[in-house]
């Protein structure tokens, strides 16, 4: 344990963007699947995945408390901390309100698959207790692209933990990957991402684009024959996608360090005019403001 910090993290560590002034706590280290080809974030060899001994998670907490009692939002780390039963979720929750009384949310990310096994009573027990949000890295809503990128869920999958969410009361931040069934399945990409928001409408929406910085060898062993679709491609791609969404009172963010066309908005209320901005980059990109090439990445 570090002298000048008292929560010991493997890197690299992530977090969702709008995490970035939450206190980052490790209860897992690595991602319980890590099987996803085009998911680079746990595969170094130190980010094997295992559950963070409880002692050293709720010292962690007490330690943090006592020198920084004004923390107000605490991030559930690694990949997916809800893999953990609901026993050890509840005595983590209660030890960030006992020493960390001013903190107003506790998130986590969320795979599908390990919700599952804990009932939606189980997640509203959670809610009660302080987990109030949980981002869902859907990538798609079209079965063929999950099965070929190794996602190891499908539409009903994804569709049955974001309505448990829902029911539950835990507000739902759902990701989905522009490009990722390249040109081959760009369509029913978007169309049925748009279907899976619509059926479930999550408080939160966003998309990244599809990118390897370690290179494509690892996404390629699945899907040899991806073609990444170009600029113009991602922009239709997403011009279908929104186009396709009836949504209510979505936040809707597509402002990530990986996209080219910065939107933001609420759907859908700001849908004609996000419609407008992206058919704008498509006529005449250089009038769009995009980001440029060397300040986009993961």
């Amino acid at each position: 344990m570090s002298d000048t910090f008292p929560i010991r993290y493997v890197e690299p560590v992530f977090r969702p963007p709008s995490e970035a002034e939450s206190l980052i706590l490790p209860v897992t280290d690595g991602c319980s699947w890590n099987k996803c080809s085009f998911c680079e974030m746990y595969t170094a060899p130190q980010k094997a995945f295992r559950a963070r001994d409880e002692a050293e998670v709720m010292d962690g907490i007490r330690r943090v408390g006592e020198r920084w009692p004004e923390v107000r939002r605490v991030f559930l780390a690694d990949g997916d901390a809800l893999v953990l039963p609901t026993r050890r979720l509840l005595a983590i929750l209660e030890a960030i309100r006992t020493y960390l009384p001013n903190v107003h949310r506790v998130s986590s990310y969320c795979l599908p698959r390990n919700l599952r096994r804990k009932s939606v009573a189980e997640l509203a027990e959670l809610h009660a207790a302080g987990l109030k949000l949980a981002y869902v890295g859907a990538e798609s809503g079209d079965d063929t692209v999950l099965a070929r990128v190794n996602k190891g869920e499908t539409f009903d999958s994804t569709r049955a933990a974001l309505d448990k969410l829902g029911e539950a009361g835990i507000g739902r931040s759902v990701m989905i990957l522009n490009g990722l069934g390249g040109e081959a399945y760009s369509a029913q990409h978007a169309d049925n991402s748009a279907r899976l928001a619509n059926l479930t409408q999550p408080e939160y929406l966003s998309t990244l684009v599809v990118s390897f910085p370690k290179g494509e060898q690892r996404f390629r062993a699945d899907y040899p024959e991806w073609t990444p679709l170009a600029q113009a491609g991602l922009f239709a791609e997403m011009e279908r996608l929104i186009a396709g969404l009836e949504l209510r009172r979505t936040v809707f963010r597509s402002d990530h360090a990986s996209n080219w066309l910065v939107l933001k908005g609420t759907l859908g209320a700001d849908k004609a005019r996000l419609l407008a901005e992206i058919r704008t980059a498509i006529a005449a990109p250089a009038e769009a403001r995009l980001r440029p090439a060397w300040a986009r990445g993961l």
